[in-house]
């Protein structure tokens, strides 16, 4: 065991969590206590960012009508998502595909207006920006999962509508809807996969050595 190792027992609890987070789509109501989302969002921002830029930016959606108009905008990308996938569009309209109405609590994670300033990191790359915010978003999610309570990260919505709607700074850009709150229970594997909808690839094709493939 290398010197700095976690006890077996927190690694074991660090594996476990990441092997049992699942992208929720199924919540019970309730409420989430406000000491609980000030931990999650902690470890949120506890994320790594390059160069240390931190472009996350979090919306606690507290009003009700504001949701039901999240809502909405999530309906129409769903709609246009469906007319996009062709012969699979009545599959895919049968999906349960997101929780805006029902969970606990939503967050609106964007990346911020300032973050072309920062070019430690981005100069041959900036999509880093994006690259760091979700790594805080897996940090909620992994956490939300610690704390019992079900996370799902919604991305069918237009960017620039939901910028609008949330009043954020031109060079804003909105990249997640994030649905939290407690669970009846945990999906036992992904739900895509569960319904047939996609089958997860083994780790043995994306992993070579020395090049592609």
């Amino acid at each position: 065991m290398h010197d700095h190792a976690y006890s077996p027992s927190d690694r074991a609890a660090v594996h476990r969590v990441i092997a049992e987070r699942r992208d929720m789509r199924h919540f019970s109501g309730g409420t989430v206590d406000d000491d609980v989302l000030a931990r999650l969002l902690t470890a949120a921002h506890h994320a790594p960012s390059v160069g240390l830029m931190q472009p996350w930016r979090f919306v606690r959606i507290a009003d009700r009508g504001l949701r039901r108009d999240i809502h909405d905008l999530v309906e129409v990308e769903r709609v246009r998502t469906a007319e996009a996938l062709g012969e699979r569009s009545d599959e895919f309209m049968r999906l349960k595909v997101e929780g805006v109405l029902d969970c606990a609590e939503l967050l609106v994670v964007a990346l911020g207006d300032d973050r072309e300033r920062h070019v430690f990191g981005r100069r041959t790359m900036p999509q880093m920006d994006l690259a760091s915010a979700a790594c805080a978003i897996q940090n909620l999610w992994l956490a939300a999962r610690a704390e019992g309570l079900g996370m799902g990260w919604v991305s069918l919505f237009d960017p620039d509508a939901l910028r609008t709607l949330l009043g954020m700074p031109v060079g804003s850009e909105p990249i997640a809807v994030l649905c939290l709150g407690p669970v009846s229970e945990f999906y036992d594997r992904p739900m895509l996969e569960d319904v047939g909808w996609a089958t997860p690839r083994p780790l043995t094709d994306l992993v070579s050595v020395d090049g592609w493939g």
